[in-house]
């Protein structure tokens, strides 16, 4: 598989070696002679020097015959320009920009993924923000996953015997638009939930949407289990703690932010009006005892100095902090990550080259059946399917969609947005659903959305 790469950088070079060792093709395009050479000596791919969104360099460079396009330059403009020419000249191509400035990710009034035709943005600083906010929205519970950077979530919860939707059927709950019940098990037989499934006290419920919307209904599954308030301190105003913040937007999350840059307090206190912004250096003890860091809840340092952060995470770990996260940045420090998660306490480490590889590796390599393994109960399957453009499927509403018995979809994947679909949502080409599905309806369901109508 060939795969063109613009951009030299800690995360393009990182990614071109990956996808290298995992049998890639791949050409580096970088317009530093310096940045291209360090490549070239340390990689076996090829290397060019030049710029990478003109249409000769990428002609010379095979675009032609090309199957994804990425460019990871730390100017969005460049990545965008570069993917919308790579398009033009490319067949059957799937294109990568990475983008740094939120500006672009808001489509509030523009779509700019839709109006330079790329097909997957990729976001570093909020790849990072969903590891981290993994853990914080969901200390100990089991089976926790996300899709499409944390806009859909799955959980496992248990039906308590002091539910009121005991005897129910899930019909008759007014279950919110935005979340699915996917599967039920009971007395060790797992199903695919359907219309009609009513819910009896022990049974596992694996529930799939919104976050917001699948916390409020495992309020209803687990009255009486309340979730509560939980306190984080973020160290450094990053683009990472930003992503994080909206993360946690929810009341139960009380959070507060140590920045030592003044114009950084600031903006975050305007963008942001009634979070707790504390100008300081949280390498300082006198500080963190100040900010009382022993009785928080998370402690999380993603400022863009590894140094600084390994720094106050040692002194929150020491000083009691129940959690902390730490954010590494160079490459120098991600061997290790291990060794830091064990002598210093850390509940969580994340890397953003590590974790834009993860990603970009989910995109690149995945076939058009992929069987979620880690949700998979027994019998019943959590597939994610890409759909074909010649399946009859496409333009069809999901009401008039004819899905096997034992089959239900909770997801709908397109571009950079997931949504739990309604029954007037349409399957365009291109997008991917999330199903879950009894064994004896996988083969027909994948016919049904791979296979020309």
């Amino acid at each position: 598989m060939k795969t063109i790469i613009v951009g030299a950088g800690e995360v393009g070079s990182f990614i071109s070696q990956n996808l290298s060792r995992r049998g890639h093709s791949v050409t580096l395009i970088e317009k530093s002679a310096e940045g291209a050479g360090r490549v070239d000596a340390e990689q076996d791919v090829k290397v060019m020097c030049g710029n990478g969104s003109s249409a000769s360099m990428l002609e010379d460079a095979g675009i032609a015959s090309a199957r994804n396009f990425v460019s990871l330059t730390s100017d969005d403009r460049t990545n965008l320009v570069a993917c919308k020419v790579a398009r033009e000249l490319g067949k059957n191509l799937f294109t990568v920009a990475r983008i740094h400035d939120q500006t672009y990710l808001d489509h509030s009034r523009v779509d700019y993924q839709d109006l330079f035709d790329v097909d997957f943005f990729l976001n570093p600083e909020m790849l990072c923000a969903v590891e981290l906010a993994k853990a914080i929205r969901h200390p100990g519970r089991v089976a926790i996953e996300h899709f499409a950077r944390g806009q859909i979530e799955v959980q496992n919860m248990a039906v308590s015997p002091r539910s009121k939707l005991i005897g129910q059927s899930l019909r008759e709950m007014k279950i919110n638009p935005r979340m699915r019940v996917g599967m039920v098990t009971r007395d060790g037989e797992t199903m695919v939930a359907r219309a009609d499934s009513s819910l009896a006290a022990g049974d596992q419920l694996t529930v799939f949407g919104n976050p917001e919307a699948v916390s409020e209904f495992r309020r209803r599954v687990e009255p009486g289990e309340t979730e509560g308030t939980v306190r984080v301190v973020l160290y450094g105003g990053s683009e990472i703690a930003i992503s994080l913040i909206r993360l946690l937007k929810h009341p139960r999350f009380r959070v507060r932010v140590i920045e030592p840059d003044s114009h950084a307090c600031e903006q975050l206190a305007s963008r942001f009006p009634g979070l707790t912004v504390v100008h300081g250096d949280a390498t300082s003890r006198r500080l963190l005892e100040e900010e009382q860091i022993d009785s928080v809840d998370y402690f999380v340092a993603c400022t863009k100095e590894d140094e600084h952060n390994i720094m106050t995470c040692l002194q929150a770990s020491k000083l009691g902090a129940a959690h902390v996260q730490l954010v590494i940045n160079k490459p120098d420090y991600e061997d290790l990550l291990d060794d830091l998660r064990v002598s210093m306490g850390v509940a969580s480490v994340v890397s953003p080259r590590q974790a834009s590889v993860k990603e970009l590796v989910r995109y690149l390599d995945r076939e058009s059946v992929v069987e979620l393994s880690s949700m998979s109960v027994r019998s019943t399957r959590l597939l994610e399917v890409a759909v074909s453009p010649e399946s009859a499927a496409v333009d069809k509403k999901l009401m008039d969609l004819k899905l096997p018995e034992g089959c239900l979809l909770v997801a709908l994947l397109r571009g950079v947005e997931a949504n739990v679909p309604g029954a007037q949502d349409k399957i365009e080409k291109g997008d991917r659903v999330l199903l879950a599905v009894d064994e004896g309806s996988r083969q027909e369901v994948i016919r049904l959305l791979t296979r020309k109508g």
